[in-house]
């Protein structure tokens, strides 16, 4: 056998430039720690110290989630400093659905070459969404995959653990007629529909990136669908404070009707109107340019709302006040009726 020596480095694996990465990665993970939190990075696992004595029932909540083909317009661009907050905001805005405080998150980064400072930004987003959600990145994972995946390449995924009484989980179970349903805008699509957008905007329409956005835009393509995710965490639990908060949907793959149903229960409907809201201008733009109809658009993307929350008409005006104080602009968008679990967009 002749020529040089084979080594983990010409396989495709740079050792050194994950160490590089790490080095690079310390203060940022540093600045999401929470009180609880033991240690610091590089050890083999996270370690937090739960304080259980604060709770009388404490039931530990836990989530998975990605960021999807969001993560190649990232890629096309080279922009990779706000997916990051996306991961988070897909995770924790999911435990908050059952009235969880998010405690701690992880996040994995695979890799077709690592590239210690694209690392470094893709960590970066993801402890900004940590440090507004308040949970501390306590681990995480750089994997590189030669032949499985091209340089350049990325995916990204998150996983977060929260907490919550047991007597006040968040089911849907009380959910009744005359109840108000209250949305949180999104600017943008989230994490979801990515593909179908791609499809439309780029494929079928032939849009480029670094184009405007729209007609009359001052932005471009790529700032409209790399637009951050909002992170509705904090302002909901805000409302959980001081307000009998029946059930909470994060509107993601499904749309407000798959979303929304998974919180009805049997006995009732959610009646949805349309017209209530502002859809952003980008939804319209793929629904036009993909002849896309409208069961179509609600059940792929968010349309403008990223956060449902199900209250009793008591407690509208209290949770819309709640809601606006961090910084939401809320709006009332239906009401649950008797029925039989469906969403009625009307």
């Amino acid at each position: 056998m002749g020529g040089a020596g084979e080594s983990y480095r010409s396989a495709g694996v740079d050792i050194d430039a994950g160490e590089a990465a790490v080095e690079l990665i310390r203060d940022d993970v540093r600045s999401t720690f929470r009180p609880e939190v033991i240690g610091d990075i590089g050890g083999f696992g996270g370690l937090f110290a739960f304080a259980s004595h604060r709770y009388r029932q404490p039931v530990l909540v836990s989530s998975t989630d990605g960021v999807g083909t969001k993560a190649l317009i990232a890629q096309a661009t080279g922009r990779f400093d706000t997916i990051g907050v996306d991961l988070v905001a897909m995770c924790v805005d999911d435990l908050v659905c059952q009235g969880a405080e998010p405690l701690f998150f992880l996040d994995y980064i695979a890799v077709g070459k690592l590239d210690p400072h694209h690392v470094k930004q893709l960590v970066a987003g993801v402890a900004d969404g940590c440090r507004t959600a308040g949970c501390a990145l306590i681990g995480g994972e750089m994997a590189e995959h030669p032949g499985a995946m091209e340089p350049g390449e990325f995916d990204l995924v998150g996983f977060s653990v929260g907490v919550a009484e047991r007597d006040q989980l968040i089911t849907g179970e009380h959910v009744q007629a005359g109840d108000v349903l209250i949305g949180l805008p999104s600017p943008g699509l989230r994490s979801n529909g990515y593909s179908l957008a791609r499809r439309v905007l780029l494929e079928r329409a032939g849009r480029s990136l670094d184009a405007p956005a729209f007609a009359g835009a001052h932005h471009s393509l790529a700032d409209e669908l790399l637009v951050p995710s909002v992170i509705y965490a904090p302002a909901v639990l805000a409302v959980l404070r001081v307000v009998d908060v029946r059930a909470v949907a994060h509107i993601t793959g499904g749309g407000l009707p798959g979303n929304v149903a998974r919180v009805l229960p049997r006995s009732c409907d959610a009646v949805i109107e349309r017209r209530s809201w502002e859809v952003p201008r980008i939804f319209g733009e793929i629904q036009e340019l993909g002849a896309v109809d409208d069961d179509e658009m609600a059940k792929v993307f968010n349309l403008g709302i990223g956060m449902v929350l199900v209250v009793p008409e008591r407690d509208e005006f209290r949770a819309l006040d709640v809601l606006r104080t961090h910084g939401h602009r809320p709006q009332v968008i239906g009401t649950i009726d008797r029925g039989e679990r469906r969403v009625r967009l009307v």
